[in-house]
């Protein structure tokens, strides 16, 4: 018998387990998150004695006769001082790291009343936060200790909830004290528990499966194989290439192959079924550059070959144009695979409904896709599966395609009972699509004034194992490679190829992070060359209101690429290693394809109930919908609720990609809110209005890739942004300015959280992240994938410009993906600056934040 306390309260447990697991499972102590599993993320940090530890890592024969707390176990004071002060410095986004960074807040903050910004970064070094960037976590702790230590007493802050408005989010609460469910949160009477076995190598044949000792187990409950789906075998996000189970005979395309599913009355059971299912394999040589792939009589990976899509974009005549230009810039460039590492690994959920519906809990980017897919996998009506989203945490794209979701469905479909399916952390990194590697050539040419001429750029982009999003992403890269200049000869090619390594699908900046690179740092050696700065170059050639972007689209009169320059001159000029970048990124799918934002206001019990499917990962959807209506009628934020996306109740607003849900659900919002301020402006009140639904929707038209239209319009709306990098004399980060046009802030504290955490994201893909493959196997831990922790995060200032005038969400356009863009390049002409080396391949080499090989 393990005996100790938590929170105050004495327990006992005869079995020594993970104490993470008894927390969670045994006491329901559901701020103790489960991040990693490997003492590296933080986020089931707990204190026991005082000192904070990582639950983890620890047993609970560990910590008998000491005192455990949780966030569960604050004080009422501390509740409302975390609550009031993560809150009011906008620290909170997904909210999966906010209750371990708590934790480790209060271990300081019970010894050290008067902390040094040092302090708290020490202090919350083993945290790791994916979405904010750390500064405003930093702030809140400052802001905590001060409460604490003059005995204040919080303020009540009241807000009108107005657009421009720093309100609190509107899940701050539920989220700092860890009550906020997630789906790994959920425990439902008679749950199994569910996985797959996936396949041993990159590329095999798989001869046989055999499930007979694993149907034994009394533990197990289901063994389920490819001939037990009733529907359709492939899934896949737009093109059905991916198997649900990989068939015997069959060959395997990654290691993230399903084999198999178990569903067990334990996670013990569950382990052991799923290693007495015996598959022999007759391991085959992987494809694992698009090199091989293309290679002539490769092996098909696909029956249609290695080839997943094509791209060309051409205006004017670039190689005439590069001919008679005076400087010429010609640069290859490499970009690796990277993992999106958000801090929720993939869990879902899947019950019976009735008696012939699927009940999904998850929590990923899309919930009418999910209903899609599962629909055709069980070949059941698409009403007949109900999705309900509970809180993300965290997605940046890696959330877009089926990883659990189906195999919750279908074993659920199969035992009758409700099934939890979970990866592990180290299936996460080895299953769900990545940023796409690419290899770059990028020619840009420019007059003896730096008046850009022509580029020219041939693009070779990983696509891995399966389509996911690779089309798209290839798309992006190719009609953003010109970068958001002035000139009109262009000649881009792209080509994607599928290979035997992970799948490369959608990740924050969608092949824009992986181009800009390229072309902005040509434009830094080109500089160089006609004897301007950095700076310079890019206001001579800036896109501006009138003019015609590369792409063939007219720049609108909400276009401020020109001011997010000026707004960061004085800092650029004022340091001697400054390295400076553009960007523009689109709002909304765009090129042609069906773009709908959907809301409908329904009014119960006197208040105002938000229903729009669109998925908030962190990037506070809620909030900003709860403005808009608030603007539109001036209702009160306290009469207004945002429902959780449910496909019975919520309608389909598309998924949460290409920054477009502020513009296109923010729009339909407002639209919805209209309707019912008519109504209210007769004298009408919310209870008069019981039961009332006020529906409306807006549709983004544009012009399709190929258009043979002179001007196309390719995107509704186009963010734009510079970012500044300064260094100091030993090549260490100093400061980062991004200065973003984001058409109007419809909550700036918000949007200043979504540039800090994009500047991170941006400084470890130019330094720091890789996911390191052999032979097609990933081989990094969550601990060694590169990610900046909080001590190596120079001070970040947020510049956001407004200048849009169009009444579409109160002109907001995205933030979340252009965010990131511009960082990497920026970094790599700091380091130009500071040592004359023209570095071409990320991460970075020859920095002082290069690892060791």
């Amino acid at each position: 018998m393990y005996g100790f306390i938590v929170n105050g309260k004495s327990v006992n447990t005869k079995e020594d387990k993970s104490l993470l697991e008894y927390l969670r499972e045994d006491l329901g102590l559901i701020s103790v998150k489960d991040g990693c599993s490997e003492g590296t993320c933080g986020t089931c940090t707990i204190l026991v004695d005082g000192k904070k530890i990582k639950s983890c890592i620890l047993k609970t024969s560990k910590v008998v006769g000491k005192e455990i707390t949780t966030v569960e176990g604050l004080s009422d004071k501390e509740r409302d001082v975390y609550t009031f002060v993560f809150a009011e410095a906008g620290a909170v986004q997904c909210g999966f790291c906010i209750p371990g960074m708590v934790i480790s807040a209060k271990s300081l903050l019970d010894n050290n009343l008067n902390p040094t910004e040092e302090e708290i970064k020490k202090a919350i070094k083993g945290n790791v936060c994916r979405c904010t960037g750390y500064i405003k976590i930093v702030k809140a702790i400052q802001m905590a200790a001060k409460l604490f230590r003059e005995k204040t007493e919080v303020l009540k802050i009241e807000c009108k909830g107005f657009v421009g408005e720093k309100m609190h989010r509107t899940d701050a609460k539920n989220k700092v004290l860890g009550t906020g469910q997630y789906v790994d949160d959920m425990y439902i009477n008679e749950m199994l528990y569910g996985s797959a076995v996936r396949s041993k190598y990159p590329r095999a044949l798989v001869k046989k499966i055999d499930t007979l000792d694993a149907k034994k187990h009394p533990g197990v409950v289901a063994v389920l194989t490819a001939k037990d789906i009733p529907g359709k075998r492939y899934i896949g996000h737009l093109v059905k290439d991916w198997p649900a189970m990989i068939e015997e005979g069959e060959e395997t395309k990654y290691v993230g192959d399903a084999i198999a599913l178990v569903a067990a009355t334990s996670k013990k059971a569950l382990k052991e079924g799923l290693n007495l299912v015996k598959v022999e394999y007759e391991e085959l040589e992987p494809l694992t550059s698009p090199e091989m792939a293309m290679k002539k009589g490769a092996p098909k990976i696909h029956k249609n070959g290695n080839i997943l899509r094509k791209e060309v974009l051409k205006r004017g005549n670039a190689n005439e144009a590069i001919e008679n230009s005076k400087y010429v810039v010609t640069s290859k460039y490499s970009t690796p695979f990277t993992e999106h590492a958000f801090l929720e690994p993939e869990c879902a959920i899947g019950m019976p409904d009735g008696e012939d519906g699927i009940l999904l809990y998850t929590g990923a980017q899309g919930i009418y896709d999910e209903q899609r897919e599962v629909s055709e996998l069980l070949s059941i009506p698409k009403e007949k599966v109900r999705v309900i989203s509970k809180l993300v945490g965290g997605a940046f794209g890696g959330k877009e395609d089926m990883s659990v979701q189906h195999h919750a469905a279908l074993l659920a479909w199969n035992t009758k009972k409700p099934v939890k399916v979970k990866l592990s952390r180290k299936e996460s990194i080895m299953i769900h699509p990545k940023r796409h590697a690419m290899e770059m050539e990028f020619t840009t040419a420019c007059d003896e004034n730096g008046k850009l001429t022509a580029m020219k750029a041939e693009i070779i982009a990983d696509t891995g194992a399966y389509t996911s999003l690779g089309g798209p992403v290839l798309q992006r890269a190719c009609t953003h490679a010109a970068g958001p200049y002035n000139y009109q000869n262009v000649d881009i090619e792209g080509i994607a190829v599928y290979t035997n390594n992970p799948p490369g699908g959608a990740f924050r900046g969608f092949g824009v992070t992986q181009s800009a690179f390229a072309t902005e740092s040509n434009l830094n050696f080109l500089a160089k060359k006609v004897g301007i700065s950095s700076w310079e170059i890019r206001y001579r050639n800036s896109i501006r209101p009138g003019e015609i972007l590369p792409n063939g689209q007219v720049a609108d009169e909400g276009t401020a690429m020109e001011e997010t320059l000026l707004a960061v001159k004085e800092e650029y000029e004022k340091h001697p290693y400054t390295g400076i970048a553009c960007a523009f990124k689109n709002s909304g799918l765009g090129v042609g394809v069906p773009d709908i934002g959907r809301c409908r206001l329904t009014v119960l019990g006197g208040k105002v109930y938000i229903r729009t499917s669109a998925a908030c990962m962190g990037q506070g959807l809620a909030t900003v919908t709860t403005q808009i209506v608030c603007e539109t009628t001036k209702l009160s934020p306290n009469l207004v609720v945002a429902d959780a996306p449910d496909t019975a109740k919520t309608p389909n607003s598309g998924t949460s990609t290409a920054s477009r849900q502020t513009l296109f659900t923010g729009e339909a919002t407002r639209r919805a809110a209209l309707k019912l301020k008519e109504l209210l402006d007769t004298g009408k009140t919310l209870i008069d209005l019981e039961e009332q639904d006020f529906y409306a929707e807006y549709e983004g038209i544009t012009d399709p890739m190929g258009s043979h239209k002179p001007n196309p319009v390719s995107h509704i709306a186009y963010g734009y942004a510079t970012h500044v990098v300064v260094l100091d004399d030993n090549g260490k980060l100093q400061k980062v300015i991004g200065a973003h046009d984001i058409g109007k802030a419809i909550n700036p504290i918000n949007v200043e959280g979504q540039i800090e955490g994009g500047v991170v994201m941006g400084l470890g893909y130019a330094l720091t992240e890789d996911y390191p493959l052999n032979k097609g196997v990933p081989t990094a831990k969550f601990g060694t994938l590169g990610l900046f922790r909080v001590t190596e995060v120079p001070k970040i200032k947020s510049i956001i410009v407004e200048k849009n005038q169009s009444p579409l969400a109160y002109g907001a356009k995205g933030i979340g993906e252009i965010a990131t863009i511009p960082t990497a390049p920026a970094v790599q002409g700091a380091y130009y600056e500071l040592d004359g080396k023209h570095r071409t391949k990320l991460p970075l080499e020859d920095t002082p934040y290069s690892r060791k090989k």
